[in-house]
């Protein structure tokens, strides 16, 4: 008996690890989702197919392997537009599966047709392959394709149109082949490259580890540990890399809002550069705090794609491989010749600490509405040892670039695109992807919240154990800012206002969730941990100054430099 082409799909997934889908099935896909749930897979349903795209996403970092999200043909693929982008930006390897009508619909002269449009042409130039399974002998090699391109050189998103003419049809084939048989896994660089990059280290007085987004959507944080321990070295973290690392908490600064970090960069005369693209956040390696030591200072660029070597600035060594082969061969290069401690990393983790306790200690106090330093101050001295923190928000996440008092190991915020509205479906898929077994939590602003608040109901179903702490101000802080910081005069403010009338607590309750209303600071915490000991997805409703929320953004001028051209 042959095997139908919606079996055969799951059985690849199945062959790189996948065992999560998420979508709202048509008829395109009833016969797959039924499949995979009998199979034990995670099946997962939101309210609006964005979601699921972002939860695959976030399904995608947490795990290393490819998210899988699917769309109901015409306004389900529509509606994973947005999403799509954004895991191009984020660099995240999503294979977005779109239904479409027969193929004879496509060739037929008529007009008025009932939910159909040609999607492949629209979606091709969001992601890094698209097809169209056109015949069911097609299907491992289109299947096997989009995955191979999602997850080499620079990864991102794939879309494979699904015509509803192939679904049932049957295929003879045999077992699927392994990854490591059809495309690169793991990848080392060459010997000679990693000889002289070890070199080089071994030569170095300060050298620095520059720790970017890929190494924890590799998951290689344990290897990087390993390297780190045996240069004895300051990491620095770039925006998208501020995962701590279990064993490296105490050495490891943000790039630009820690004093150490700065004094870190500017004193360094090596940086290794793991899983980041250089790009304007961290001034191409080149500018701003970079500048002082740019001539003398040694780069060695560990990057899977050949092509974004030498792109944003000039390296010494470029060691071309996956984070999951290049790390473990440098450890092993070095493991013989551990360094002494860098001369300054005993006082640079003292300053670090020091700055952070300040920062707890000034964060305006005392404020009804709370102001959001100290907002940030107590929801995330609130946050359970070994939770995954996600971000989403504007000015809410600025402030807490500064403020945050926790070190989470796994952190989620969409750092390259500025998407708003992520956050709820990232903490979702980021626990689906745990098994949800570690607290969740998301602190994120009102605004941002609203996107996709009715997945609270999806989390309720799930019996995540998720908190949502919201800062309520009831405006677009960050656009507000923009507006004062643009007129000179007060003006009027269209379109960044809304209805101080909204509870989110009162929401959260309506959709089966846990809710907690706090006017004062004090209440914060509590209300957290009433969250988490009740068992149920939670939103604490946390009342902010919006004034405070749109004027007193910390190390706002620092994030401005990140637009390295001078223009937005």
């Amino acid at each position: 008996m042959g095997v139908p082409v919606y079996k055969r799909i799951l059985d690849l997934f199945e062959a790189e690890g996948v065992n999560t889908l998420f979508g709202i099935p048509d008829p395109n896909f009833v016969h797959m989702f039924l499949e995979a749930e009998s199979r034990g897979w995670t099946v997962l349903s939101p309210h609006h197919e964005e979601s699921a795209g972002f939860m695959a996403e976030a399904v995608s970092r947490m795990t290393g392997k490819p998210g899988l999200c699917i769309g109901t043909l015409g306004p389900g693929v529509a509606n994973i537009a947005g999403a799509m982008m954004c895991a191009k930006v984020e660099n995240s390897p999503v294979i977005f599966l779109g239904g479409q009508r027969a193929r004879i619909t496509e060739r037929r002269v008529r007009r008025g047709r009932i939910q159909f449009v040609r999607q492949e042409g629209l979606f091709a130039p969001a992601v890094k392959y698209s097809a169209s399974i056109e015949y069911a002998d097609q299907t491992d090699e289109i299947v096997r394709e989009a995955i191979r391109r999602a997850m080499s050189t620079t990864p991102g998103p794939a879309y494979i149109e699904y015509p509803s003419h192939v679904i049932l049809e049957e295929l003879d084939v045999p077992d699927p082949l392994p990854p490591a048989a059809y495309r690169l896994v793991a990848q080392g660089a060459g010997a000679r490259e990693v000889a002289e990059a070890a070199r080089l280290v071994r030569e170095a007085a300060n050298p620095i580890l520059l720790v970017g987004h890929g190494v924890h959507t590799s998951r290689t944080g344990a290897a990087v540990r390993e390297l780190a321990e045996l240069m004895a070295c300051p990491v620095i973290q770039t925006s998208g890399g501020t995962s701590f690392i279990p064993g490296l908490e105490d050495r490891t600064f943000p790039y630009g809002f820690s004093s150490a970090a700065v004094e870190a960069v500017v004193a360094s005369d090596l940086c290794i550069a793991l899983g980041t693209e250089l790009g304007e956040p961290v001034h191409y390696g080149r500018t701003r705090h970079w500048a002082p030591n740019d001539a003398t200072r040694r780069w060695i660029y560990v990057e899977q794609d050949p092509t974004a070597i030498g792109v944003n600035r000039p390296v010494d060594v470029a060691l071309v491989g996956d984070l999951r082969g290049v790390v473990p061969q440098l450890v092993d290069a070095l493991k013989d010749t551990p360094r002494a401690p860098s001369p300054d990393l005993a006082r640079w983790i003292k300053q670090d600490a020091d700055q952070l306790a300040e920062l707890a200690e000034t964060a305006p106090s005392g404020r009804t509405p709370v102001h959001p330093a100290r907002f940030v101050v107590e929801a995330t001295r609130a946050f359970p040892a070994e939770g995954i923190m996600v971000r989403d928000g504007g000015a809410t996440v600025i402030f807490q670039w500064t403020y945050s008092q926790a070190k989470p190991h796994d952190v989620i915020w969409n750092q390259n695109f500025g998407h708003l509205g992520t956050g709820l479906p990232y903490a979702i898929g980021a626990s689906v992807a745990d098994g949800g077994n570690r607290p969740v939590m998301l602190l994120t602003s009102d605004s941002s919240f609203l996107f996709h608040i009715g997945e609270l109901e999806t989390a309720a179903r799930q019996q995540l154990p998720l908190v949502c702490v919201v800062g309520v101000d009831h405006q677009w802080g960050l656009e507000v800012g923009v507006y004062k910081r643009t007129f000179t005069q007060p003006s009027p403010q269209p379109g960044v206002h809304w209805s101080k009338d909204v509870r989110f607590d009162k929401i959260a309750e309506g959709f089966g969730c846990h809710g907690e209303y706090v006017e004062k600071e004090e209440e914060i915490g509590p209300a957290i941990k009433r969250a988490y000991a009740s068992g149920r997805t939670a939103v604490v409703h946390v009342c902010i100054d919006p004034k405070a929320n749109s004027e007193e953004m910390p190390n706002y001028a620092e994030f401005r430099t990140w637009y390295a051209e001078g223009t937005q």
